[in-house]
């Protein structure tokens, strides 16, 4: 595996961002030789187990991991979770099956939990089955290692390409009761999360359902993980698993209860948080790039052009390359067959109106433009004048860079 698999990007933090502990949650990381030469083994304890809720990818060729994670969250109860990097189970069958089904025991008679209760996940290259002792003779190391304080180390376990760990934490109340939510993410090529190669955890100590927290994630994952993209493609092995281990107050079981109005405030701004710093951390990425699209028919409408923007490889290098060839982004207005009104139509590069009355705006002007461009964080912003819904999409330019990292991701 390459060294320097990955630039630095111009996002990293100079050091992880200060995180809050979690009541309930204990964490440790080990290295088990999957990837690279770092820690690649993670597992979390849930001492009293904990509600979970989760979403994962849409792809027809889901993980082992996946499929077993999707089974497990039909009990509601999670009391642990191991994810390795460096080899993500994919299109590996019934071999891959029987892995995962001898890990999630190993750590099930471990702990003393029930199977059904062990969450498994998986990252990195597709299609290659590994010796599964790796990671069970690792266990019994994980779990006396087990701590409160080293979540910040599980954040840089999970890391394949990424070049920055991803963790935010947030403080916020139900019923008067202060409660944490802290998330960690990973996630760096393959993104376009459709529920990338994109995994993310949640956890918070606040009494809520599973059901409830569920209808919460579902509630806020279309803004938020849903809204980015890298390069279009959307992984085998996406993740979004949430965990609650009821040790502030009184459990919470319908989402709309009033008590949870600024819980859910502050899950969205994790998981908004987290999906853009996978996006800032993008393989190769050089700038952090809002897409606004307003005056759609419907919010599916805007949601499809914003996507189809961000997605387009024209409008990335040009991005790249400080280029104000703004046809490129009207071309990928036009190629998405959504409701337009030419006459209407308008698009903007940060402040400066580059189309709008069907023709060049007279006061633009294409050198501020490129000195625009040269900034780190660009917009993009679209009216196509037929609606009044909107969405937003964030991505990153297309760089060399993005090609280097996968052309050595293997070797």
């Amino acid at each position: 595996m390459a060294k320097n698999i990955a630039q630095i990007s111009p996002f990293a933090p100079k050091e992880i961002q200060v995180h809050f502990e979690i009541q309930g949650v204990k964490s440790s990381s080990t290295c088990c030789g999957l990837y690279q030469h770092k820690e690649d083994l993670t597992l979390f304890y849930f001492e009293n187990n904990a509600s979970v809720a989760g979403v994962f990818t849409k792809s027809l060729m889901a993980s082992p991991p996946v499929l077993k994670c999707r089974e497990n969250l039909k009990t509601g109860r999670a009391s642990a979770l191991i994810v390795n990097s460096g080899n993500s189970l994919a299109m590996t069958g019934k071999k891959g099956e029987e892995i995962v089904k001898t890990i999630v025991s190993c750590v099930a008679n471990e702990l003393n939990v029930p199977k059904n209760e062990v969450f498994i996940c998986s990252t990195g290259v597709i299609g290659h089955l590994f010796d599964h002792s790796k990671i069970t003779n690792a266990i019994p190391k994980l779990v006396k290692d087990l701590s409160p304080s080293k979540i910040g180390n599980s954040a840089k376990a999970i890391m394949t390409t990424d070049t920055f760990p991803k963790i935010v934490s947030v403080k916020t109340e139900i019923d008067g009761n202060e409660v944490k939510i802290t998330g960690i993410a990973k996630g760096s090529g393959m993104i376009e999360p459709n529920m990338a190669t994109m995994l993310a955890y949640i956890f918070t100590d606040a009494s809520i359902s599973s059901f409830a927290l569920q209808e919460l994630i579902n509630e806020h994952i279309d803004s938020t993980f849903n809204s980015i993209t890298v390069d279009s493609d959307c992984s085998t092995s996406d993740s979004l698993i949430a965990f609650a281990t009821n040790q502030v107050g009184t459990q919470v079981s319908d989402s709309k209860n009033p008590k949870l109005c600024e819980f859910s405030k502050a899950l969205h701004c994790v998981m908004e948080s987290l999906a853009k710093q996978i996006v800032m951390d993008g393989e190769g990425a050089q700038k952090f790039v809002t897409i606004n699209v307003h005056g759609a028919e419907s919010m599916k409408s805007a949601k499809i052009i914003a996507k189809s923007i961000a997605n387009s490889p024209l409008v990335k290098t040009a991005i790249a390359g400080c280029d104000p060839n703004w046809g490129r982004i009207a071309m990928a207005v036009g190629k998405t067959s959504e409701k337009i009104d030419l006459t209407k139509l308008k698009i903007a590069i940060g402040t400066h109106t580059i189309y709008e009355n069907e023709e060049l705006s007279p006061n633009y002007n294409e050198e501020a433009v490129y000195y625009y461009l040269r900034g780190a964080f660009v917009e993009i912003s679209v009216n196509v004048g037929v609606g009044e819904c909107s969405s937003k999409v964030w991505t990153c330019d297309l760089t060399h860079g993005y090609i280097d990292i996968n052309v050595d991701y293997r070797s």
